[in-house]
């Protein structure tokens, strides 16, 4: 009895998956450099912090960019492109002697090539899964978590051992030895003809563009929703262990917090991506945000490391949830041809999200001595975003074409 061949599709979502492992757990290890360039340089800390937000406009861009350029040229080219520019960074970044080169080395460079993995990946990804896209979206999202899992304590040991600048070029060196050949195992799933689809009522998708799909209200809903989403949990995801901190928690024990955060983030990925193939992205979205936008505003009741820990598991299962969803309802509203640009357009509006959520903890911990006011408007923006997925209407489909009868008038 002969053995069934090996489904391609299971290769290739290894193969994005640990693709965006590498590429995104080298891109966040900036938080473990931090102090080691401050002390070896004297750098300001808020010049070196700078450098996060610049990776994540550059890694918005990029998601757009290499998103386009992956619905003509497919996910391989994109990651071996992705994955040159990355170690190219991290290397030229290892050499930086200024503050403004490190911004264009690691935050323009390093951010932008990141910016082909995981966009990208996810809609190459979901296009081998048809029913089980939720799966396979939720798998590829996940690698993201264990990247920063393993990564941040790889780069401090790494920077222990030897020192920032060689760290750096380690994890260049490292990113092009491993992505490139891994990136060469990505294929693109054969097109399944538009007449092998069902669609109900005898009704087809309409054949967006790139452009049309973002002159969509659709469109705009899900990008707002994203955007609301990353506002909301990025200052508290950014400011937890200095939050525990500041409630009298041991710096050691305020660090572990975060990890449980990270590790629950994982399991929720993959978990809401299953959900959602049985329930559908909307209303496992909407649950999501919304048990999201109640778990940032009880940060505000926690005070002691137990409540931090319970916090920290289930908003982690929440946000990290949530993330996933945004490629499947861009694939359920748009369909395949042009997903790329579609999801890297919405990635592209969640990152400026990102951004203001972790600079706003600051800010406004600088202005009132306290992360109160952060959770406050964190809970009242996550609130927004379950507002709006809640208006989520697909666009309407166009009716079949039905042939002329012969004879008929």
């Amino acid at each position: 009895m002969s053995r069934r061949p090996l489904f391609y599709g299971w290769v290739v979502l290894a193969a994005c998956t640990s693709v965006v492992c590498v590429g995104l757990g080298a891109m966040f290890s900036l938080a473990v450099f931090v102090k080691p360039i401050e002390e070896a340089t004297g750098w300001s800390r808020s010049g070196i912090s700078t450098i996060a937000l610049i990776n994540w406009l550059a890694m918005g861009a990029g998601s757009f960019f290499w998103g386009a350029l992956s619905d003509r040229y497919g996910g391989r080219v994109v990651a071996l492109a992705g994955g040159l520019l990355l170690g190219a960074g991290l290397v030229a970044s290892s050499q930086a002697t200024s503050l403004g080169a490190l911004f264009v080395t690691y935050g323009v460079l390093v951010g932008f090539g990141v910016g082909a993995f995981y966009a990208p990946l996810t809609v190459t990804a979901a296009k081998w899964f048809p029913n089980r896209r939720g799966l396979a979206v939720g798998t590829v999202s996940a690698g993201i978590g264990i990247g920063v899992l393993v990564t941040a304590p790889f780069a401090r040991w790494l920077i222990i051992r030897y020192d920032w600048q060689a760290a750096m070029a380690i994890l260049g060196d490292l990113s092009w030895l491993l992505i490139l050949p891994v990136a060469l195992l990505i294929r693109e799933h054969p097109p399944v003809p538009a007449s092998a689809v069902p669609q109900a009522g005898g009704a087809r998708e309409r054949d967006f563009t790139a452009a049309g799909v973002m002159r969509t209200p659709q469109f705009w809903a899900i990008a707002i929703t994203h955007f609301a989403c990353c506002a909301a949990h990025s200052g508290p995801i950014f400011h937890m262990v200095t939050h525990a901190g500041d409630q009298g928690i041991a710096r050691m024990a305020a660090a572990t917090v975060l990890s449980v955060s990270g590790l629950s983030s994982v399991a929720g990925r993959i978990a809401t991506g299953m959900l959602a193939d049985r329930y559908g992205a909307k209303p496992t979205l909407v649950a999501g945000l919304a048990v999201q936008a109640v778990l940032v505003f009880l940060y505000l009741f926690a005070h002691n490391l137990l409540a931090f820990y319970v916090l920290a598991l289930v908003f982690g299962l929440s946000y990290g949830g949530v993330m996933p969803l945004y490629a499947l309802l861009v694939r359920e509203y748009f369909g395949e041809k042009v997903m790329g640009a579609a999801y890297g357009g919405v990635f592209l509006i969640s990152t400026l999200g990102m951004g203001l959520g972790s600079y706003a903890g600051g800010f406004i911990y600088d202005h009132f001595g306290s992360y109160a006011w952060l959770f406050m408007t964190s809970a009242l923006i996550g609130a927004l975003g379950v507002f709006v997925a809640m208006t989520f209407r697909p666009p309407r489909m166009l009716a079949t074409p039905v042939p002329a009868i012969a004879g008929g008038r």
